[in-house]
């Protein structure tokens, strides 16, 4: 076995663990390295892949401590979503900064990542036992399993190895799995510089190895849980995309050379088959499977870069598993289906369904891979067949109706063969071919050329395997030949030893059972018997040909061929187990029939017997020679186990007679296995917790023993009370179990007489059972048996894993085990006692797949030096069996020699029908038949003698009807009983009844099929072909046989420029339309409110000032709107001057119209080219492609079909006319024939014949039918049954047809004059009668009576005459009609055959131009994109150029400003200004501006300092050199006596003067740039140019080869003699291919063109000479216009000056108008006045208003000043009064009462209250004097107190 870095295995390695999930000492070393690679930092690193660490034990200890553990309780917890949460972060920082630092020179150990076998400890077993060195199978059936690495290497996945396989050298080398779980799937970096390999198994890595040092380069972890299903590249190969297989489906994005994953996520809840990357967007993924597409994008959202997909939507297309896809570069997907169409996917949703003409499938099956090659989709499909397919074709595919279905063609096609099933392909890198490797899922490996031309090669099956599992296999006893089946249906001869596959025979049924027959039956070890599904055993002879003679001819000899010797049919189901009996006497063949049926050797394998078992057989065991007697151990899966003895040999004699094969008295033992894993598991649970017990209590003696030395008898009670309290409850034993359903046995051998051994499934599986056969007992029945074993075996891991098939070595110290999960187990047993099996050493290695390669069949040698397994994953392994003896390198197999005489030895018929008879039910149906024929014989001897009952009965019937009607006996007297009568009604209805139901699915599936027929056949028919004879001649004419019409007929697609505008712009359209008129609407609402705003302010009367404002606003208009049509119409006078100048041509001028019909006349006038001209130019109007010749041909079509269409009506209409005449003429013969009947014979006339309708007449009446019919056709199938012979059969379906159509055929022709008879019936019916009557009277006739019969005589001679002409009248004038159409018909026709040439011909162009159309689209396009991108370009440099004219017009206005700066400065200063010039150095003085710039971020005080310092620097600079060297001026100073104003003025003037420089210099700096940009594209506009000019010469030169293709075309031309005018000598010559066929139109327009051209040339010359005289007139016409203008000119300028004094500018005095200015101000001073004037009216209003208001109040206050006046009065009287009061009543109140007090004060109050209100009401009166209004006179207050306020 050949590895990348295999060396020498140490003692270190003996230390090994399993390879399913246990690691040995080395491999956990490894793991620890990488984890410590992991913690480990920059240093750590070493380029070369050198060791990482020092001291590598601690390594070790440290991962024992934690990292091992750690790898466990992940793997053990890994539902635990808490604890992976917790973990992730604790190693992610590490992991990213250490990954980022990954050197590109880093390599891993492969030693290290290896998986290896596992040896148990301490057992000596050598690491190497089993060393692989070679691969037969080949997984055909696993997704993507061939990879191409270079031009001789592929690499595919065979279980646990990756082998590389060299396709010269046919050397292979391997790989092995670093999980031992096997490799899930493998990829190819785009470079083929790195391979993938993705692995299976707990969270299972991706490796990716450099190529060709198979090094492993980098890790990829953590991206499944259990298995990838498929990774890709992308196309850079950057990046990584993985898929994982169930149960989670993750998809993976990885940075593959940092070992990080770049995006995750759950790519969908099914199977998914693949993911790819987009070849154009590495940023579009796409991934398919079970019933999904769906569509990846990595899109960059606010939380960062995340995967966002859109799952496909099937719409109303089926759901379907999608294998094959393919992304186009816009973004579309191309995918294949389960039925074989392509789905064309856009957006998310299928664009388009596509598929083949008339709704055929693209393919036959699944279309497993799509991929685009040099423009051209291929296409690979489960049904072998490879299809290309236009590319363009299916990028622009869309669906034209309803169906969504769009038919198309494939460019080119291959069949691979027709037991093919394309898997995938991959292309060779072979320079100058077009060869590519094709994956077979039925067992191959294609090489196949796509090239498509003359020298394709046909396609090579380079390696030929087995497909799907390999079932059965066998090892010679003789050398080192093997033999292998499966149920491909092939038994294929391998030599182990020099790696070579030999031969191979293929059969009709699968192979599921093989032998090699041993030595003592064939001495030369050159037979194998095969056993197949069907039940059928083969014997097949093996034989060197080299042997053979040779006979002339036979060019190729194989090493190895195989012939069928003999076969037999035993089983009515799949054959199960062969094997010979130790003497080789007898044959022993197991089934799932539950037979085994036994054959005697030497007498051909002549049937002995058969038993049946219990079950279906599973093994057959016969015991060795060690056992004294020869028995068969008969193993069936259903738990039953048999033993049989040697069947007896009966002879012949009494074997005859037998019914049956069955042997009923054989002595059989029966084992009926019950499970007893329970009551072991409890056996062992019960010794597990006994050892447990003796150990603590062991424990606790010691202690007991320690308490007692130390402590006495406290530590005795101390230790009572501790083991009061660890008494604890056990807990309970496992219950005894046993499964309802018994578990299936896998296999079993023979260790004593009466023993065995065997393995079992299911819930048993884990151990080997040792049983023994019980004593035989018939008292009890087979089912209800229950044994069990009396012995057993612990095989470690094994619950899940039992062990499928079991071999023992040669010399029987090793036993070889095959289990469930392909891994091979090694027990080593003792050598002492070889019987006893020792399973405590064994060693253990995963080979094949481990989900689905459990391992069918393991065999050794005949020597013990190799071991063959073969699985359930197409695998077969060799392996080299450890051993002291080194092998010869170069040791070959023999292959046995052929026997004398066996190529003329005839090779028996073999049994191909699975439905054949077995030998036991062949045997039983001789006998049945036997048993029927004499049932057969008796019932004819019955019959016999109810068939003379039944003619006695009928004498007696006869015998009764003989006799008087009164003696007669009724026909029911002779019913027994009335109601068996009516029985046998009732039974014969409900038979027909059940004979109808029993017969409705034939006759529906007849219907259907008839109708297939019919829609095959006849719909696609438009009209049949029809036939019509002449009646006197044999002329006949024929109608077209019309299909309808083809795919070229049909409309063609309406182009962009007239197709219909879609719902959508429609939509559009009426929505910008609604919104326009919603608007209309909207202002037409608005305008009413306005007009009634407006009709009310007009019935308001206007005032004076209103009527005064509108006058002027209208004078102020009428002035304005004068002089701006005076201005606007000098302006269109000098617009029209300079038009009028610019269309004056210069003296050189030519017209571009002359120049271009000169330039045409020299190219095309008088220069007739042809089209095989070299130089041939073809005109635009003449380029055609391929769709405007599908136009063309399609027009054709429509044209050819409408003819043929009118015909066929003219000849219906013909046939119906001979129909009618055919009537006519019957009934004019029967009229005929009623008047004959009354003449005399001798005045007959002969009765002219009755035309008939022949069949082809009518075709369409051959497919009606009747019952009459159907019973004569019945009846003459019988009949044609009954006369054929067996050999004959053949041709009974065309005999039968031809007689049914000849029956339906005459029934029609009766049918078809039935009517007419029954109308001559009527017309001869009154003839007959008269005849009739006259028959009865027969007396003499009287004269008159004569005289009567004379004349009838004469009418009906006349009518008789006039009968028969009428009749040759009609037959006459159809005839006529037919030679008339007849020939209209030949002409077409001879129309016909030119349009089917002229088809062919344009059908050739059509093909033609499609194979040009692609490189001229390409051209084209280059052609197109050129011209845009100058015409984009010309657009580019006309805005530039526009651009620079719009910046000269604003540099022309800045300095037109300047001017009128300066010119507004010098008018400001006036004359003689003394200041004038130092005004004129401020104002011209240069100073520079700090610019002013918008800053974003603060600077810093060092940088402002700095920038302000240099600027007043350069402003000192620029005021010294402003200034003159004579004169110094401070320019920030008004001067003394210097009109402040002026100055300001002159600074104000300066800073404008300033902004205008500066926007001039922008302007120019613009300017400049844009010239720049201009030479910039014009000198690209001249490289496009040239492009262009090159582009188009390209076109056109493709153009002239596809036109020189064309004529390469031949065309059939039917020429008169008389249009032949080349003649030589008078002949016409042999050779034509000088000539020219001109049509009668073309040449008529040459010689009418000759004749234009002369008239053309007249005329031009007679123009030529009108044009010179009008020039001379117009020169003089212009001088005498000079004259006139200049006088004019002289006149106007004395008038200017005798009025104005001097010469003034007309069009400024015309322009001259109002000053806008004024007059707006003077109609705002006269509104502002009016305004004023009404709002004093207002004030004064308001003024009188108050006053009114004032006088009330004043009026109001002097009376209540009267009152107050009163009340003071009478308060006073009132006070003396109160005093007086007082002084006379003594001083007994002395004092003033509280009463006065408060009322006193509430006086006081009042009284100032009233005072303050006076003297507000004085102030107001005093600010109302002070506004000028009307001055009142002062109040006069009442009292003196009360003084006036002044004003």
């Amino acid at each position: 076995m050949k590895e990348p870095g295999d060396q020498d295995t140490d003692g270190r390695r003996l230390d090994k663990s399993k390879s399913d999930g246990k690691r040995s000492l080395s491999s956990l070393k490894s793991a620890s390295k990488f984890a410590v690679r992991e913690d480990a930092t920059d240093e750590t690193f070493v380029e070369g892949g050198e060791s990482y660490l020092e001291d590598d034990d601690y390594d070790t200890e440290r991962l024992e401590g934690s990292s091992g553990s750690f790898h466990y309780d992940y793997v053990d917890n890994i539902g635990d979503s808490q604890y992976v949460e917790d973990l992730a972060p604790a190693s992610e920082e590490v992991e990213e900064e250490v990954k980022k630092k990954i050197s590109e020179n880093f390599f891993y150990d492969y030693t290290e990542l290896i998986s290896m076998p596992f040896v148990t400890p301490d057992s000596n077993i050598p690491l190497d036992l089993l060393t692989l060195v070679h691969s037969f199978g080949y997984d055909c059936r696993k997704r993507a399993n061939l990879q191409l690495l270079d031009s001789n290497t592929v690499i595919y996945i065979a279980g646990n190895q990756l082998i590389f396989l060299n396709l010269k050298t046919k050397e292979q080398m391997y790989l092995r799995s670093s999980s031992g779980r096997g490799i899930g799937v493998i990829g190819v970096h785009p470079d083929k510089t790195y391979f993938t390999v993705a692995e299976k198994g707990v969270f299972p890595k991706i490796i990716i190895y450099e190529y060709p040092s198979l090094k492993p380069y980098r890790i990829l972890q953590d991206g499944t849980e259990l298995g990838y299903a498929y990774v890709d590249f992308d196309n850079s190969g950057t990046l990584l995309a993985s898929v994982g297989s169930s149960p989670d489906y993750t998809l993976t994005i990885w940075n593959w050379k940092e070992e990080q994953p770049i995006l995750r996520t759950k790519a969908f809840s099914q199977e998914v088959f693949k993911v790819t990357f987009n070849p154009e967007d590495d940023e579009q993924l796409t991934t398919s499977g079970s019933g999904h597409i769906k569509f990846w994008e990595m899109a960059l959202t606010f939380t960062g870069l995340k995967l966002q997909g859109s799952l496909g939507r099937f719409g109303k297309t089926a759901t379907t598993d999608i294998e094959g896809y393919m992304q186009l570069p816009d973004g579309k997907v191309l995918s294949g289906s389960e039925w074989g169409n392509m789905l064309l996917w856009e957006g998310g949703l299928i664009k388009v369904e596509l598929c083949r003409a008339a709704r055929k499938s693209c393919h036959q099956g699944p279309i497993n891979q799509i991929m685009l090659d040099e423009g051209e989709v291929i296409t690979i499909g489960a049904d072998g067949c490879i299809r290309i397919w236009d590319f363009e074709t299916v990028d622009t595919a869309d669906s034209i109706d309803d169906t969504g279905l769009l038919e198309i063609e494939p460019i080119n096609e291959l069949q691979v063969g027709k037991n093919v099933k394309l898997f995938s392909m991959i292309k060779m890198n072979e320079i100058g071919s077009n060869f590519w490797l094709a994956q077979d899922a039925n067992g191959a490996i294609w090489k196949l050329d796509l090239s498509f031309s003359n020298i394709t090669q046909d396609p090579d099956c380079l390696f030929s395997f087995h497909s799907g599992a390999v079932e059965a296999l066998a090892v010679s006893p003789l050398t080192y030949l093997m033999a292998t089946t499966a149920l491909d249906c092939s038994v294929r001869i391998y030599d182990f030893a020099s790696k070579t596959p030999l031969a191979q025979m293929k059969f009709k049924q699968g192979g599921t059972a093989l032998a090699w027959v041993p030595q003592l039956v064939s001495y030369t070890g050159a037979q194998i018997i095969a056993g197949f599904e069907d039940g059928v055993v083969r014997i097949l002879e093996l034989y060197d040909p080299k042997g053979l003679t040779i006979f002339a001819g036979r060019k190729k000899i194989s090493d190895a061929d195989i012939i069928l010797k003999q076969v037999f049919k035993p089983h009515t189901a799949r054959v199960t187990a062969l094997a010979y009996e130790r003497d080789g006497e007898i044959l022993a063949t197991g089934s799932k029939d539950q037979t085994v049926f036994f054959f005697e050797v030497e007498k051909d394998y002549k049937p002995i017997g058969y038993i049946t078992t219990p079950g279906p057989v599973r093994q057959l065991v016969w015991s060795s020679n060690s056992h004294p007697d020869s028995t068969l151990l008969i193993i069936c899966e259903n738990g039953y186990v048999l033993e049989t003895p040697l069947p007896t040999i009966k002879e012949e004699e009494e074997n005859r007679d037998v019914v049956s094969y069955e042997i009923k008295d054989m002595d059989i033992k029966y084992f009926h296995f019950s499970s007893v894993k329970s009551k072991i598991l409890r056996l062992i649970e019960i010794e597990k917790r006994k050892a447990l017990r003796d150990l603590k209590k062991k424990e606790k003696e010691e202690r007991r023993k320690q308490l007692a030395a130390e402590m006495g008898e406290d530590g005795e009670k101390e230790l009572q009370v501790e083991e009061e309290e660890e008494e604890e409850e056990e807990e309970p034993l496992p219950e005894i179990f046993i499964p309802s359903t018994p578990c299936h046995i896998l296999c079993g051998f023979y260790s004593e007489p009466g023993k065995f051994w065997v393995s079992l499934g299911g819930y048993d599986a884990g151990f080997l059972y040792h049983c023994e056969f019980p004593l035989y007992d018939q008292s009890t029945a087979i089912i209800k048996k229950k044994d069990e074993p009396f012995d057993f075996r612990l095989l470690e891991d094994t619950e899940d894993n039992p062990i499928q098939t079991i071999t023992f070595s040669i010399h029987q110290d090793m036993m070889f085990c095959g289990m469930q999960n392909g891994a091979i187990r090694v027990y080593i047993l003792s050598q002492n006692k070889p019987s006893l099996i020792n399973t405590e050493y064994y060693w253990h290695f995963n080979i094949h797949d481990n989900n689905y390669g459990c391992i069918k069949g393991i065999c050794t040698s005949f020597d013990d030096r190799f071991l063959v397994t073969t699985g359930a994953d197409s695998n077969i392994f060799v392996f080299t069996i450890f051993s002291e003896f080194e092998l010869k390198k170069d040791i070959k197999a023999e292959v046995p020699s052929p026997r004398f005489g066996i190529e003329t030895e005839p090779i028996p018929k073999d049994i191909e029908d699975p439905k054949a008879y077995s030998i036991e039910n062949a045997r039983r149906k001789r006998q049945h038949d036997k048993l029927m024929k004499e049932v057969e014989e008796i019932k004819a001897g019955k019959r016999e003698k109810l068939k003379a009952l039944r003619n006695e009965f009928w004498k007696l019937l006869e015998m009764n009807q003989g006799l008087p009607k009164h003696m007669q006996f009724k026909r029911t007297d002779f019913d027994i009983d009335s109601k068996i009568r009516a029985e046998i009604g009732r039974k014969t209805a409900f038979k027909i009844q059940q004979v109808e139901k029993e017969l409705a699915w034939e006759k529906e599936k007849h219907q259907i099929g008839l109708m297939k027929l019919q829609n095959r056949f006849r719909e696609s028919l438009e009209s049949d072909t029809i036939v019509v004879h002449a009646i006197q001649s044999d002329h006949k004419i024929s109608s077209y046989r019309l299909v309808k019409p083809s795919k070229y007929c049909k409309s063609k697609r309406t182009s962009l420029s007239d197709r219909r505008t879609s719902k959508l712009e429609r939509l559009e359209k009426e929505g910008a339309g609604r919104k326009d008129s919603q608007k209309d609407t909207g202002g037409n609402i608005s305008v009413p409110e306005e007009s009634i705003i407006e009709k009310g302010k007009k019935f308001r009367p206007k005032t004076l000032s209103e009527i005064m404002v509108e006058n002027q606003i209208e004078k102020t208009r009428k002035l304005i709107l004068k002089a701006e049509r005076a201005q606007l119409k000098i302006q269109q006078r000098k617009k029209e001057w300079e038009e009028l100048y610019k269309s004056k041509p210069q003296d050189d001028f030519e017209d571009p119209r002359d120049v271009q019909a000169i330039k045409e006349a020299q190219l095309y006038m008088g220069d007739f080219n042809l089209k095989t001209a070299a130089d041939y130019k073809i005109p635009e109007h003449m380029r055609i492609n391929a769709a405007k010749k599908e136009e063309e041909l399609g027009h054709l079509d429509t044209l050819a079909h409408s003819k043929k269409k009118n015909m066929n009506k003219c000849i219906l209409s013909l046939r119906d006319l001979k129909v009618a005449v055919i009537e006519e003429i019957q009934c004019l013969v029967q009229e005929l024939k009623s008047i004959q009947s009354t003449l005399h014979v001798s005045k007959h006339i002969p009765i002219p014949q009755v035309p008939q309708i022949l069949p082809e007449e009518v075709p369409e009446k051959r497919f009606q039918y009747d019952e009459e019919i159907l019973l004569n056709f019945k009846r003459q199938q019988i009949k044609i049954q009954d006369e054929m012979s067996s050999q004959l059969e053949k041709g009974e379906s065309a005999i039968s047809g031809g007689g049914f159509l000849r029956l339906s055929s005459i029934k029609d022709s009766d049918l078809t004059t039935r009517d007419s008879l029954s109308r001559s019936s009527k017309a001869s019916s009154f003839s007959v009668d008269t005849v009739k009557f006259l028959e009865f009277e027969k007396a003499d006739p009287i004269d008159i009576e004569l005289e009567v019969m004379k004349r009838d005589e004469i009418k009906h001679l006349y009518m008789q005459q006039y009968l028969t002409n009428r009749i040759k009248e009609l037959i006459v004038t159809f005839d006529a009609e037919l030679h008339l159409l007849r020939h209209q018909k030949l002409k077409l026709d001879t129309q016909m055959k030119l349009s089917d040439l002229h088809h062919v011909t344009l059908f050739q162009e059509m093909l033609l131009l499609k194979n040009f159309e692609k490189q001229e689209n390409i051209l084209q396009e280059r052609v197109n994109s050129l011209d845009k991108e100058e015409q984009d370009m010309q657009w580019k440099i006309n805005e530039t150029l526009k651009e620079m004219e719009e910046k000269k017009n604003e540099i022309a206005k800045l300095q037109d400003q300047e001017k009128a700066l300066y010119a507004g400065f010098q008018a400001a200063i006036g004359e003689n200004n003394k200041f004038a010039n130092f005004l004129t150095k401020v104002l011209k003085k240069r100073i520079k501006r700090v610019k002013k710039k918008e800053v974003e971020g603060d600077a810093d005080e060092d940088e402002e300092s700095d920038e302000s310092s240099e600027e007043e620097s350069s402003l000192e600079s620029d005021e010294d050199e402003s200034g003159s060297d004579d004169e110094v001026f401070d320019d920030s100073i008004c001067p003394t006596n210097c009109d402040v104003g002026l100055f300001e003025l002159a600074l104000q003037l300066r800073e404008k003067r300033l902004d205008i420089e500066e926007a001039l210099v922008e302007e120019k700096k613009i300017i400049d740039n844009l010239r720049k940009e201009h030479d910039t594209l014009s000198k690209k506009v001249k490289v496009v140019a040239a492009n262009l000019n090159v582009a188009e010469e390209a076109l056109e030169a493709y153009q002239r080869e596809k036109q020189q293709r064309l004529n390469e075309l031949l065309v059939v031309i039917p020429l008169k003699l008389h249009q032949v005018e080349h003649v030589v000598f008078g002949e016409i010559p042999n050779d034509l291919s000088g000539t020219l066929v001109f049509s009668n139109h073309s040449l008529g327009r040459l010689q009418e063109r000759i004749i234009q051209l002369h008239e053309e040339n007249s005329k031009q010359q007679k123009l030529n000479k009108e044009c010179r005289e009008r020039r001379k007139q117009l020169i003089r016409e212009k001088r005498e216009m000079a004259k006139t203008i200049s006088k004019m000119e002289e006149t106007v300028h004395q008038l200017m000056i005798s009025k104005f004094g001097r010469v003034i500018d007309l069009e400024a005095l015309q322009t001259l108008s109002v000053n806008t200015t004024l007059e707006e101000l003077k109609i705002k001073k006269l509104r502002k006045e009016l305004t004023n004037a009404k709002e004093m009216k207002m004030w004064e209003e308001k003024i009188a208003q108050v006053r009114w208001e004032l006088m009330m109040k004043t009026k109001e206050h002097t009376k209540k000043l009267h009152q107050m006046n009163d009340l003071c009065i009478e308060k006073k009287k009132l006070d003396s009064r109160l005093n007086t009061l007082q002084n006379q009543q003594g001083n007994a109140f002395q004092g003033p009462r509280k009463a006065d007090i408060v009322a006193r004060q509430k006086v006081t109050e009042l009284i100032q209250l009233q005072a303050e209100r006076i003297s507000a009401l004085k102030e107001e009166i005093a600010l109302l004097r002070k506004k000028g209004g009307l001055i009142l006179p002062p109040i006069q207050p009442p009292q003196g107190e009360m003084k006036p306020m002044g004003l």
